[in-house]
């Protein structure tokens, strides 16, 4: 009960913050905003002021936009509250698993590494890819994958929870990330350049979807295709489009990301990017925002899907990223 007041008066606490925000600008209606914004509609921005569920970062920018302030003032208390509505997300599922699983999870620290589908061309899936994890395929299925010696721990362990699985994956190669690059003077992954983009990535090893049944499919990158042209010092707006491939309901799923804590020269975005709930069949768009570095270089930023308690959804599949080339101011 108590998670749940936090919870109630984190959500209102940011409604209010809202609200004060438009009325310190002679509360405009909503619907003014709403054409300002050009990019969100009106019965959107009115429900972010009624406190009975946390808007979005993106409906959040926007709000705070069309009342002509800055977004990012705002940031560090969206997070807040977005964590706090997460956490009590995180407690239900936990209560919801078998406590098989929940013990097998406890054994291991989760690690947000490794997760989606981020295939080089920006096309449909084939069917028989869509119908496994959302990136195996049939070829898969029918155990035509070579399998090493830590894979195939990898794919014992995974019944008795994902967590297990990561761990095993991550250690698969003392050298190399689960993108293929190598380590550079104590730094995670070796620096990059324009001249590299666009990045690719390599296959992580197969492992199953933490929750059986559960798929996903990358379908297009609506906004900011890998190795646009970026202004330093720019605040944009990416967007990626995935599929529910599989029969689970995505609920209090987001995309987190995996080279935290951002430095100075990354290219800055949320650390955990909410998805709507998404049913099965069903196409949902991404978005977050970027803040571009003033430096220019390559952003190159991953993401792994999880779910409503923290685990890897998808630890079979490559990372969801953005590749964004970061021009001069």
């Amino acid at each position: 009960m108590d998670d749940m007041r936090a919870q109630a008066e984190a959500i209102e606490g940011f409604a209010a913050a809202l609200r004060e925000l438009r009325e310190s600008v002679g509360s405009p209606p909503f619907r003014e905003m709403s054409g300002r914004s050009g990019a969100i509609s009106h019965t959107t921005l009115h429900e972010a002021t009624k406190g009975n569920r946390l808007p979005s970062w993106g409906t959040t920018v926007e709000f705070v936009k069309a009342c002509g302030a800055d977004p990012d003032e705002f940031r560090e208390r969206w997070e807040a509250a977005n964590q706090a509505v997460r956490s009590v997300s995180a407690r239900k599922a936990e209560v919801a698993r078998p406590a098989g699983e929940v013990a097998a999870a406890s054994a291991v620290e989760p690690r947000p590494v490794d997760v989606d589908i981020k295939p080089s061309a920006l096309v449909p899936m084939p069917p028989e890819q869509v119908a496994d994890d959302g990136r195996l395929g049939a070829a898969a299925a029918r155990g035509r994958f070579r399998v090493g010696r830590l894979g195939a721990l990898a794919a014992v362990v995974v019944g008795a929870g994902a967590v297990i699985v990561v761990a095993v994956v991550v250690n698969r190669d003392a050298g190399a990330g689960e993108d293929g690059l190598k380590p550079v003077d104590g730094r995670s992954k070796a620096a990059l350049s324009p001249a590299d983009c666009p990045v690719k990535a390599t296959n992580p090893p197969p492992a199953p979807p933490t929750h059986k049944g559960d798929a996903a499919a990358f379908i297009a990158d609506i906004t900011l295709p890998d190795c646009t042209h970026v202004g330093g010092g720019k605040t944009v707006t990416k967007v990626w489009r995935l599929k529910n491939a599989g029969k689970v309901p995505w609920e209090g799923y987001s995309l987190r990301r995996l080279d935290v804590p951002q430095q100075a020269d990354h290219c800055q975005t949320i650390s955990d990017v909410p998805i709507d709930d998404t049913p099965p069949g069903k196409m949902v768009d991404i978005r977050t925002q970027i803040t571009t570095p003033k430096k220019p270089g390559l952003c190159y930023v991953r993401f792994k899907m999880v779910d409503a308690a923290g685990q890897v959804a998808f630890p079979g599949n490559r990372p969801v990223n953005f590749q964004v080339i970061v021009d001069g101011p």
